[in-house]
């Protein structure tokens, strides 16, 4: 390899470990809520479930959790881009079709959803606050752990390519050297 391609397959090293601890980061906040976040919240009163998933969906529209959930699509993207042509390709692009998914079902039905909710208004002056959970809370919860699948099975995905992406240079090795004891 030359100095020039050592440089570029260290910078796509570089993007696919990114795209790993992002898409990482993404699947535990997906997983959190599956496992703690609402079913604590499942034993609140209406008012107060309503109220707190306002704040949440309020408070999780921020730079730093931006980063993650756009951050992971984009740099498996260019993951997938830079791995063209090598064995780990195909977990990289299995990844990005998981975290794609993912990011469209966020858009397509949980977005809307923290939307409808935020629509209802101030909790206390909800005149039916059980039927405005009713409406949010099984869907939510149902495509919330839809999601904290796909971005798990994403981050499967990246972590298998990133062994792949590690293989060569362990058989490269390897090989120079049972090549170079045999020439002995």
């Amino acid at each position: 390899m030359t100095d020039n391609s050592t440089g570029r397959r260290k910078a796509a090293g570089g993007v696919l470990v990114a795209a790993t601890v992002a898409t990482g980061l993404l699947a535990g906040v997906f997983y959190v809520f599956a496992c703690n976040i609402m079913p604590s919240l499942s034993r609140s009163d209406d008012r107060v479930f309503i109220e707190v998933m306002q704040n949440i969906n309020d408070q999780i529209q921020n730079p730093v959790f931006f980063l993650s959930f756009l951050g992971a699509p984009l740099l498996a993207a260019v993951a997938a881009w830079q791995s063209r042509g090598t064995p780990h390709r195909w977990w990289v692009l299995a990844g990005l079709a998981a975290l794609a998914l993912a990011f469209l079902l966020t858009m397509a039905v949980n977005i809307p959803l923290n939307d409808e909710l935020a629509d209802a208004g101030d909790p206390a002056r909800i005149a039916d606050p059980a039927a405005v959970r009713a409406e949010f809370e099984d869907p939510w919860v149902a495509w919330n752990v839809v999601r904290a699948l796909l971005s798990t099975l994403a981050l499967a995905c990246l972590a298998r390519a990133l062994l792949l992406y590690r293989r060569p240079h362990t058989s490269a090795y390897l090989e120079s050297a049972a090549g170079s004891s045999a020439s002995r």
